[in-house]
């Protein structure tokens, strides 16, 4: 059933034309994913759906009394409200309230009386967030809701989209989320909206065929323009009615070129040399207050390492690489840096952007000219033009930028410094899934050091090398391998009685040296996952039979507290359930994946 639509829908800032003349439909209970360069109008389409902002023309229509949620990237809040309350709202019942600790809980808020107003912005985003996920909805609106939330809250986040019923449109830079959620994929392109059935990957599929016959009929147009401008070249006379229409014809073949096109970020920066000895930790530690966030860490960064740092929110990681850049000093121990290094900083905030600065004038500040990875000397810019900040937009001031805008330009700034060493800390935050690519593919050739912190797991497992995870009380595990990798480490670990946790460590060394090896899943993996999904069901039957007795039990408040206490052991088996059953689908998936390589 079509629960909106959307007809011929056009909007435009200034003389900036966001969308134009779009149309499509959204039914009850698809998931869409919605992409596109930074600054093309994702955010704003979103506000038109949901009733924020109007377009300038067309028509949007709902079914009768859709009910719609919304979260913007920057919602409005209540500063006096405690967090319990704005989550809550009118619905205050026992039930609820639990309901409304659990979800707050699993993305990290643990303290419900705290004051909005006293939070800080990634935290108040995600008590807003867990406000959405407890109202019903018959379509529900996110824009980027996986900023400021941890690997283990992003996972969380996706097995609650996974269960609601109701129909869902997002915007998000995480690809596994995409790939995993969604059902429908819209692609915003140059004013133009292109849907695509299936996930993100088959979104991949279905571009890269639009493109090749986007590519086939352009070189058939330029074919026969080509023939059309040598006759007109001859000399055509356009005295007879049949060389007119041959004239008319070359306009026609002339004006049939495409539009200008977004363009492909260009990356290709050289950095500075670096020396031999990059970076020393040793006996590194740090504290707030009481609160130990590191403890005793020693490491040796070496040139060509690439680390990816992660942790649950607050644990420290940002901490970590502000120690490492010499922007903090250290509770004890110390950061030996060698001579040659240049540390280029892309931190989270980027406060160092005075927003009345025009575009150029920022890029200027790092340098007039930069050399690029084949030694050609071009402009600030000309550097500009690659990071897709054509001219017109190079004279506006930054605050008029959208977020990805920023970070991008951030990151330019960043890179035309000529670092050896770069310390990212959450790169992927607001920057599209185009600039994410080539930012990996530019990584990849990066003559130098990378650590990064990052929640997104796609862009872990493409870069990182070496896990560097904060595991509590200030202590910071090493792992060799991916994200995926270490995290199936995690997963396996407590499967395996027999062995101890110096053995696993070991093993688990030895398989990160030892890869490619071939997987395979156990008797007891095998068996869990041809019952798995009956044994979700009949666990979310149980927990609905709890609902009920709750709902019977009235004013028994003792015997209330015991069913809560029931249910949370029910919710508690049934999460563990569901992460059992995304290891088994993934451990399924690399295996099937595996043998097709072969």
């Amino acid at each position: 059933m079509t629960i909106l639509t959307a007809e011929q829908l056009s909007k435009s800032y200034g003389m900036k034309q966001l969308f134009h003349h779009i149309s499509f439909s959204v039914e009850e209970g698809e998931r869409i994913g919605l992409i596109g360069v930074n600054g093309t109008g994702k955010s704003t389409l979103l506000q038109v759906v949901a009733g924020a902002e109007q377009a300038d023309e067309g028509n949007l229509m709902t079914k009768n009394g859709l009910i719609l949620e919304y979260l913007p990237q920057n919602p409005d809040y209540d500063r006096e409200s405690a967090v319990l309350e704005q989550v809550l709202g009118m619905a205050a019942q026992a039930e609820a309230e639990y309901e409304a600790k659990r979800i707050l809980s699993k993305l990290g808020i643990e303290q419900f009386d705290v004051q909005m107003g006293q939070l800080s912005g990634g935290q108040r985003k995600r008590v807003l967030l867990a406000g959405v996920l407890m109202r019903e909805s018959d379509l529900l609106i996110l824009d980027e809701p996986t900023n400021h939330l941890d690997t283990e809250a992003v996972e969380f986040l996706e097995q609650q989209l996974k269960r609601r019923r109701s129909a869902l449109l997002m915007i998000t830079h995480d690809r596994y989320f995409l790939d995993r959620l969604a059902t429908r994929m819209f692609e915003l392109d140059q004013g133009q909206l292109y849907t695509y059935t299936g996930n993100y990957a088959a979104f991949l599929d279905k571009k890269a065929e639009r493109q090749e016959l986007e590519q086939a009929a352009e070189r058939k147009r330029q074919n026969l323009f080509r023939r059309e401008l040598e006759w007109i070249r001859r000399g055509a006379k356009a005295r007879t009615t049949k060389q007119k229409a041959r004239i008319d014809r070359f306009e026609q073949i002339k004006d049939a070129a495409p539009g200008q096109q977004s363009g492909e970020l260009d990356i290709s920066l050289s950095g500075s040399r670096l020396g031999k000895k990059v970076i020393e930790l040793e006996q590194l530690g740090h504290a707030y207050e009481e609160r130990e966030v590191i403890r005793d860490f020693s490491a040796i960064i070496q040139r060509h390492d690439r680390i990816g740092i992660i942790g649950p929110n607050g644990s420290g990681k940002s901490t970590l690489l502000k120690l490492i850049a010499g922007s903090m000093k250290p509770t004890h121990g110390h950061v030996e840096t060698g001579p040659t290094v240049r540390i280029g900083f892309f931190t989270q905030e980027a406060e160092e952007m005075d927003g009345s600065t025009r575009v150029i004038d920022y890029i200027k500040e790092a340098a007039e000219h930069v050399k690029t990875a084949d030694g050609t000397l071009i402009s600030a810019a000309q550097m500009l033009e690659r990071f897709l900040f054509p001219g017109e937009l190079q004279w506006t001031p930054i605050d008029r930028l959208s977020g990805g805008e920023k970070r991008r330009l951030y990151l330019l700034r960043i890179l035309m410094e000529a670092p050896n060493v770069l310390l990212l800390d959450e790169p992927t935050n607001d920057l599209d899934i185009q600039t994410l690519t080539i930012l990996e593919d530019y990584l990849d050739h990066f003559n130098g050091a990378v650590l990064i912190v990052s929640h997104d797991r796609y862009f872990l497992d493409r870069t990182a090398e070496t896990i560097w995870a904060f595991i509590g009380n200030g202590q910071i595990d090493h792992h060799v391998g991916n994200y995926s990798e270490y995290r199936e480490l995690q997963t396996r670990r407590p499967a395996k009685e027999e062995a101890t946790d110096t053995e696993e460590s070991k093993a688990a060394g030895s398989r990160s040296a030892e890869r490619p090896k071939a997987l395979k899943m156990s008797y007891q993996e095998q068996r869990d996952l041809e019952h798995i999904d009956e044994w979700i069901e009949d666990k979310e039957n149980e927990i609905a039979d709890m609902d009920t007795a709750i709902n019977q039990t009235g004013s028994d408040y003792d015997k209330l507290q015991t069913l809560f206490e029931q249910k949370k052991q029910l919710d508690l088996e049934l999460e563990q359930l569901m992460e059992r059953w995304t290891y088994l689908n993934e451990l399924a998936e690399q295996i099937a994946q595996q043998k097709s390589a072969r």
